[in-house]
């Protein structure tokens, strides 16, 4: 069995009560971010079990990060990255493929999205309130040290801006 822990914001402590309560309500529709790293696909089977466990619908999501183009000023030019994000949105399809095939070898009910973003996380929230869902499910991507003061990560601004319960797989 996978073990997970619930990461949320002060405010959304009651929405957790009421859901894990006995005849509490159950996850019904689970936004399932993914990024297709390894510890993003171990993250997405745990999620699928879950889901097919407890009878939740998945609706899985894969941002595609684009860029508006490269400025190189020691170079005086903008480079067009055009072809790279063509292939990000690919590798991107491929991601939501796999929460699918997983969902559908577990018997969970799934639907899959990819989505172009500059910001994932906003993709992530937004869909999460345009499909109805009740919860996010995402792995915690581990940066460390000054990266994540100087970036942040995706999973910390969900957690952050969430108005929803979010688990985060570690």
């Amino acid at each position: 069995m996978i073990q997970v822990k619930w990461i949320l914001r002060n405010e959304a402590y009651d929405d957790l009560h009421r859901i894990l309560s006995p005849g509490g309500i159950m996850l019904k529709k689970i936004l399932l971010a993914t990024d297709g790293s390894e510890l993003s696909k171990r993250a997405v089977a745990a999620a699928v079990d879950f889901a097919a466990s407890y009878g939740s619908k998945i609706v899985g999501l894969a941002v595609s990060e684009i860029f508006p183009s490269l400025i190189m000023p020691e170079l005086g030019a903008g480079y067009d990255l055009q072809g790279i994000e063509a292939e990000i949105f690919a590798q991107s399809k491929l991601n939501a493929d796999y929460v699918a095939d997983c969902a559908k070898k577990a018997g969970a009910d799934c639907e899959v999205h990819t989505v172009k973003g500059t910001h994932a996380h906003e993709e992530i929230l937004r869909f999460a309130a345009e499909y109805g869902c009740d919860s996010i499910f995402m792995a915690s991507h581990g940066r460390k040290g000054l990266d994540k003061l100087i970036l942040g990560s995706e999973t910390q601004k969900v957690l952050t801006y969430s108005k929803i319960p979010v688990l985060v797989f570690k």
